[in-house]
């Protein structure tokens, strides 16, 4: 979750150096190509899939290239830290709501944990000051749009790996996510050298390799084995480090709503995943 947070930061960074397109591409295809090694050195036979199983895959490259189209452009036309707060506090919320149409069974507990950790999202949105117009100003869209993108991620991933080996999905999702990118990829951008300063190599590193190779695919893996609901509450620890990386790299305000809501978030954390 700390490679999630700080990556809000990195993506407003590298927003300034190529398209939204190409940055998806780039993002996927150095997943796809650090994970190789991942595999081999693992030493475990690569697991072909069904064709359940395939069409999930499927299904999730294309809903990771539309998460993905609209992250970088919520981060580029509006503020890293309040994306990273809206994004993972009404996340599990749509993970919530989809689970219960699928009737899946969710304790009170775990319904209390999740409304807890909304309301420290709104704490540090400010949104019983501004009121809906928090949520709907332009960028904030965008933001929602990720949220619902990645609530469902969420549930159809843990179904498609219920019997099918977790890392091998993985590589299989980076893989054709990175293949329907490269449809909207533009080659005369992606290598003109000038692009890849230095600045952008090491914040493109942390939006990539970090958040991807580290922090999604701890996501994806833990999915299936805790479940949507608890995976999905572990986001809440995002928004604290979020608006606080925004704050020392890009100069965005830490206020008291997030020290409050921050708190607020993780407490939501323990009460899901220990009282429950």
């Amino acid at each position: 979750m700390i490679s999630w947070g700080i990556a809000w930061t990195n993506a407003k960074i590298v927003n300034d150096y190529f398209s939204y397109s190409n940055l998806v591409f780039m993002r996927y295809f150095s997943s796809f190509i650090v994970f190789i090694p991942i595999l081999f050195f693992r030493r475990k036979k690569f697991q072909k899939p069904s064709l359940s199983t395939l069409l999930n895959i499927l299904c999730i490259s294309i809903l990771y290239y539309l998460y993905n189209i609209f992250f970088f452009v919520g981060t580029d036309v509006g503020s890293a830290g309040k994306g990273g707060v809206f994004v993972t506090t009404t996340n599990p919320i749509i993970t919530l709501i989809i689970i219960s149409i699928i009737n899946k069974t969710i304790n009170r507990t775990q319904i209390f944990g999740i409304t807890m950790g909304a309301l420290g999202g709104f704490v540090i949105l400010d949104f019983f000051t501004l009121g809906f117009n928090s949520l709907i100003i332009s960028e904030n869209l965008y933001f929602l749009i990720c949220s619902i993108t990645w609530g469902t991620i969420t549930v159809v991933m843990t179904y498609g790996q219920r019997a099918y080996d977790s890392l091998s999905y993985i590589f299989l999702c980076y893989a054709i996510t990175s293949f329907i990118a490269l449809f909207f990829t533009d080659f005369t951008e992606l290598i003109t050298v000038s692009n890849y300063s230095y600045h952008f190599l090491i914040n493109f590193f942390f939006v990539s390799i970090g958040a991807m190779c580290f922090g999604t695919s701890v996501f994806m893996y833990a999915g299936p084995r805790l479940g949507a609901v608890q995976t999905s509450v572990f986001i809440f620890t995002v928004p604290f480090i979020a608006i606080s990386t925004a704050n020392v790299i890009l100069g965005e305000p830490i206020t008291f709503n997030l020290i409050i809501g921050g708190l607020l978030a993780i407490m939501s954390v323990y009460i899901v995943n220990f009282k429950s």
